[in-house]
Order: structure tokens, then sequence, then C-alpha cells
């Protein structure tokens, strides 16, 4: 039988791809990376209480006066407030050191606030009213080098600190010793930034006051924030907010300034309270939620003032600013090994978002968390990762890889923690952030459950 040319080619061409089927298949066995199904976690719409945001209560002591209750801070938690700001007057010390007392007074607090799973906003001043007068300078810096021990035995439960200390209440206007001038405001607010642990952060009256001492309306830079510079702690609080117009004297050049706290705000905190709106003003629903996303608002005080206040709940949306006030951070999703060899790394790729006001300000340290299904046996591995850059409105990537270096084979649950970073505070559940998801949280340890289950061994 003949065989035409356009045969044999064909015939050929079959014969290779055969012989390749049969023969070059030894690429297609290579071991193949696992692919790893996501992870996804519902938003949870809960309330409840998270370190160092939300409504506050405020408390004030005059000179050498009663401690805060025991019973009144342990209620607190119940109504998901975890912040106070307790505000002490010095009436009697404008000419003389602070007694032994006093310190005592607020050593006793801070023990308080510590036991009952708290942390404060703290504040000074001489007089709580407008015709009162304050101190000199002189003794207000001796005063702050009397506070400086307190301020490093408790940085643990202060939140931040608000400048205080010059005019009525503290609150940087009619000094009666002449402290209300750009060049005394900065003794003041450099002195106590000098007395207190470099991580924490002090907020001054109006936006105008750190523009003033700072000499810039540059607001503070990303490559600026959280270093030990002095205008990197430097925030704002106001105490007249969603009262209309200037806030009572708060703004000068209102939307300047509020785009100038709004920038500052990624990096620097913000707070305050309500104030009685001028005519004409009112603060319904919609003005509060615009002005607290916008000026990323992360502390209100509870007690003042209550017509506001009492008009949101009517309203329908306090339980909105009580879920949003401050960081409200979220898993997305994540993608997770179901295997890891012993003592090898392992990746971690989650998607955080923060569905709150503000970022958190104040620097957590992060765990994985393995629990042994077997023993119970916990391991806590740390995560490099700054949580502070979750910014409100955005989608966070966390990919990093950690070391699994010393812990035993076996089958584990896996948890993020997300722990204060005092030693003393470290391992309580109060100070342990909660992450918004359904069926993620666990009370008792302050864990929160990455619903997912990693082997440990010899692969």
């Amino acid at each position: 039988m003949r065989v035409s040319r356009g045969n044999v080619f064909t015939i050929s061409i079959l014969s290779l791809l055969l012989t390749c089927f049969s023969g070059c298949s030894s690429s297609s066995e290579e071991p193949q990376p696992e692919v790893q199904p996501t992870l996804s976690y519902a938003l949870s719409n809960e309330i409840f209480p998270n370190p160092e945001r939300g409504f506050m209560r405020l408390f004030s002591a005059n000179s050498e006066g009663a401690p805060l209750s025991a019973s009144t801070l342990s209620s607190l938690r119940s109504n998901h407030i975890t912040l106070i700001h307790r505000v002490y007057y010095l009436e009697k010390f404008k000419d003389a050191p602070l007694s032994a007392a006093q310190l005592t007074l607020i050593q006793t607090d801070m023990d308080l606030i510590r036991q009952a799973g708290l942390k404060c906003v703290l504040r000074f001043a001489y007089t709580d009213q407008m015709n009162g007068t304050d101190a000199p300078l002189a003794t207000i810096e001796q005063h702050l080098d009397q506070l400086k021990p307190a301020f490093e035995t408790n940085r643990d439960v202060i939140a931040f600190v608000q400048a205080g200390f010059i005019g009525p209440w503290g609150e940087w206007h009619n000094s009666t010793n002449g402290l209300n001038t750009t060049e005394n405001e900065k003794k003041v607010l450099f002195k106590l930034l000098d007395v207190l642990p470099t991580e924490l952060m002090v907020q001054v009256r109006t936006p105008a006051k750190k523009q003033q001492i700072f000499g810039s309306t540059t607001p503070l830079s990303k490559a600026a924030a959280y270093t030990a510079e002095k205008m990197a702690r430097v925030g704002h609080h106001n105490d007249c907010f969603m009262s209309g117009g200037t806030n009572y004297g708060t703004y000068t050049n209102i939307q300047p300034e509020k785009t100038y706290i709004s920038n500052e705000a990624l990096y620097v905190p913000t707070g305050g309270e309500t104030c009685p709106p001028q005519s004409g003003y009112s603060p319904n629903c919609a003005e509060g939620r615009t002005e607290m996303q916008l000026l990323k608002w992360t502390y209100l005080n509870l007690d003042y003032y209550q017509p506001t206040l009492n008009a949101w709940r009517n309203s329908g949306c306090f339980d909105e600013f009580q879920r949003n006030l401050g960081y409200r951070l979220a898993l997305v999703d994540a993608v997770l090994p179901a295997q890891a060899g012993l003592n090898q790394s392992y990746k971690l790729a989650i998607n955080l978002t923060n569905k709150g006001y503000a970022p958190l300000y104040n620097l957590k340290n992060t765990y994985l968390v393995l629990k042994n299904k077997a023993s119970g046996a916990v391991h806590q591995v740390p995560v490099p990762v700054d949580l502070r850059e979750v910014k409100p409105g955005t989608t966070y990537q966390l990919d990093q890889s950690v070391s699994l270096t010393g812990i035993p084979a076996g089958d584990y649950d896996l948890f993020l923690k997300i722990a204060d970073r005092a030693a003393s505070l470290k391992d309580r559940p109060e100070y342990s952030v909660r992450l918004a998801n359904t069926g993620v949280w666990v009370p008792e340890t302050g864990l929160n459950s990455l619903n997912h289950q990693l082997k440990v061994g010899s692969f």
C-alpha cells in the first residue's frame, strides 16, 4: 500500500503526540501548592465595649477630695463604657506644691481605674469658675514635676492627657496669670510633654493653639506620625462640639481648621463634649454623623450636654454613635494554610476593615494564638503589624509570615489577640480589642477566633 507524503506527516505528528502523552508527563506529577479556600467573616452590628473609645463619663474632684467609687466604675462596662474623664481641680495649690494627700488621691484613683478594667482621659485645672483664678507658670511647672512619677506609674491606664492648667476648667482662656499667650501655652504644653512618657499623647483645646505653638498650619504627616516628636503627640479636644458656627470660639477659620483636624486625626486623637447649640443650629443625627466622621471622633462625654444627647436618643442615632465612636475593626476575609511544618514559618493573609469614625491611636500588640485541640495548651506568636494603620473606611491587608519555632506537632484552633502593650494589662481580656464580627469573640480570654484549624507536623 502506498502512503502519501501528507499521510506520513500526519502519522508522524500523531506518533509524537502519543509519545509525549506517555513519556512527557513528569512535569504534571510535580507537587502543586495547595490552593487555600478564602475564609469570609460576617460583620456584627452589636454594641460592645472596646478600650479607649466610645461614650465616656466625667468625674471631677476638688483638691484632696474623695476618690472614685469602685462600685460606680465597675458598673460602667455593662453600659459599654471603658473610658472616664478624670479632672482634678488644684484650687488649694495655686501658690504651693501638691500635698502628699493630693498625690495619694491620684494614685488611689488610678488603681481603681485599673481594677475596673477602664482607662482615663486626664486633665488638671485650678478653677471651675469663669471668674476664677489659675496659677502662675512657675507653680504649674512645679506641679508637673511632682506629677511625673504618677504619669510614669500609671501610663498603662492613661488613654490621653488634656493640656489643661491654664484658665477656667483648664480650657486655655481668660488666664488671670497671663498664661493665654502662645509663648506661655507653648511652655506649659512642652513641659507636659516632657514629663509624660513619650507614648502618651496630649490634646489641646483648639486647632489654632496647636498651629500657633508649632508655627505651622500644615497637618501632621504620615512620616512624622507616631514618633517622639512633640507635634506628633498633640491631638485635639473640643468642649463645645456640635454647637454650630465656631463652636463658641473653638474655630477661628471654620472649614480650613476642620480640614486640618480631619487630616491630623489620622494619627492623633480627637474627643470632647457637646455644648448648648447656638441660635438656629440643630445638632441632629445627620449633622452629628457628618461631624464625627469628618473629625474622626473617638470619644464623647456622656454627661454633657444632655438635650443634644437626648435628641440623638429620641431620633434613633444614639446607638449608631455609640457603635461607631472611635475604631471598630473587623475581619473581612482571610487565606490561611491548613498545614505547617514543624519550626517553619506560617503565612497570614488577612483583610481587616475599620467601620468606626477613627483609628486606634495607642499601639497594640498583635498575636497569632494557637490553642491545641487535644491538650488546650496555648501558644502566642507575635505578629509584626501596627493596627493603627487600619484607618476608617479602608480595607487593610495584613500579609505577614510568622515563625512557629518551638510549637509542638498537633492540631490547633487559631485566634487573633490584640492586646494592650503594657505588661500589667496584656493578659487582661478587658483591655483586648474585640473585632466587630459575629461568632469570633471569646470574652473569657479576649481572643478573636479566626474560625480556622491548623495542623502542625512533619509533612
